[in-house]
């Protein structure tokens, strides 16, 4: 019976979204979902493993993509932005920008066809610490799993040597952008979020020093199939990073970049930590904090960190990061709360704990959402029929927003079948 109502826009195809997406349809209700990247997964999907159970993200986003996949309920529209929305709750029409992929379907590609031409591209995936071809395949995982072409990059001579690879069918590099049009009655919103710019806190060297990473750079470190393999190198000369410091609140909590706390970086940086010390027998991690905000059950993780022979806390703000132009190693000069001196200790490797941003800063959708300074929505004003979720509201892990996720489509369906939410 729910085929009788329009269906619910979930704007974001991230770990929210897609949470917000599967448990509509999977209770009989037609969903369209929104994402402007060429794949599902969002930021997840660049992760290592979570905290506090250090679970691989990737079981959990490949049960996602099947029981999207296997939905017929949910359309997806990759490569896709929302242009505008009209109409009241209930009865939104809204007009979907879609980019082309210049990959038509027709003909399954390979990296044997990738490997022909010579044009790169930065690979977002990983930060842009690697590259890949200018037709490519985001990642192995990916949803909808089909090579793209960024055009942007893409030589002249490159685009004929494709023609001449594939047949005319495969590629058609005269696409252009398509958009469409849908009538829905409520709308979810999960944009997610972006790390904070690190080289605007400038005496923390990241972009001058290239042993100065940040905490997303991290993750893809460690990951398999990350740029090194799993393994955590310092990118000045490859060596594996055996003495790592973890700098906590990069531009957090400080009225000159953001004023607030993010939440989630004391426990990324330990969860990190144990990632350094699982790389390397001999290796050793210190975090630098303000507070360690771990709470409820995290704390325990916390705990049993203090109990780990190689692993260190120690309460005081970084104040300078200098580097070592022979070795590349790093001085960090830190102002000890405890002892209430400046110490000075040094480190081959250094990640910087930046905060969240929601994407929603920079980039607003058309809708009647009210923000607050920082670009979060304001949940005390309420629009009807419009449900921001997960990091739009605030900084957020991954558990909390999926749960605000179940939540928000809670809300959409009770929209769609007349019962009152107040919102």
């Amino acid at each position: 019976m729910n085929s009788t109502f329009r269906p619910i826009l979930v704007i974001g195809g991230g770990i929210a979204g897609m949470t917000a997406a599967i448990e509509a349809a999977e209770v009989g209700y037609t969903v369209v979902l929104v994402e402007q990247a060429p794949f599902l997964g969002g930021r997840v999907m660049g992760s290592h493993r979570y905290f506090p159970k250090m679970c691989p993200p990737t079981c959990g986003i490949e049960i996602n993509i099947r029981r999207i996949r296997q939905n017929p309920r949910i359309t997806v529209h990759t490569l896709s932005t929302v242009e505008e929305v009209t109409g009241p709750a209930g009865d939104f029409r809204v007009r979907i920008r879609k980019r082309p992929r210049y990959v038509t379907g027709e003909l399954s590609l390979d990296e044997s066809v990738a490997a022909q031409i010579d044009s790169e591209r930065p690979d977002v995936g990983n930060l842009g610490m690697t590259t890949t071809k200018a037709l490519y395949l985001p990642h192995e995982m990916a949803y909808p799993h089909a090579y793209l072409v960024d055009r942007e990059v893409l030589s002249e001579a490159d685009a004929g040597k494709l023609h001449s690879i594939v047949p005319s069918s495969a590629i058609d590099l005269e696409m252009q952008d398509d958009e469409i049009e849908v009538e829905v009655a409520a709308i979810i919103v999960a944009t997610g979020w972006r790390p904070y710019d690190a080289a605007r806190v400038e005496h923390l060297g990241f972009g001058r020093y290239p042993n100065v990473i940040t905490n997303v750079m991290v993750e893809r470190l460690a990951s398999a199939n990350g740029p090194t393999g799993g393994e955590i190198r310092r990118p000045s000369d490859g060596e594996v990073a055996k003495n790592v410091a973890f700098v906590q609140c990069a531009g957090s909590r400080d009225p000159d970049h953001l004023p607030y706390c993010s939440t989630v970086c004391c426990m990324a940086s330990l969860k990190q930590s144990r990632y350094v010390m699982e790389a390397a027998p001999d290796s050793r991690a210190t975090i630098f904090y303000i507070d360690m905000r771990t709470i409820d059950r995290l704390a325990k993780y916390y705990h049993e960190m203090l109990d780990e022979e190689r692993f260190n806390c120690v309460r005081g703000k970084v104040i300078q990061i200098e580097e070592d132009p022979g070795s590349g190693d790093l001085l960090l000069q830190v102002d000890n709360t405890l002892p209430g001196e400046i110490a000075r200790t040094c480190f081959d490797l250094v990640v910087l704990a930046t905060g969240m941003v929601p994407n929603s800063a920079d980039s607003r959708l058309p809708l009647d959402l009210e923000y607050d300074e920082y670009g979060f929505v304001d949940p005390s004003v309420k629009t009807p029929g419009v449900f921001p979720v997960g990091c739009m509201l605030s900084p957020c892990d991954v558990s909390t927003s999926t749960k605000a996720s179940t939540a928000a489509a809670l809300k959409a369906i009770q929209r769609l079948s007349g019962v009152a939410t107040g919102e």
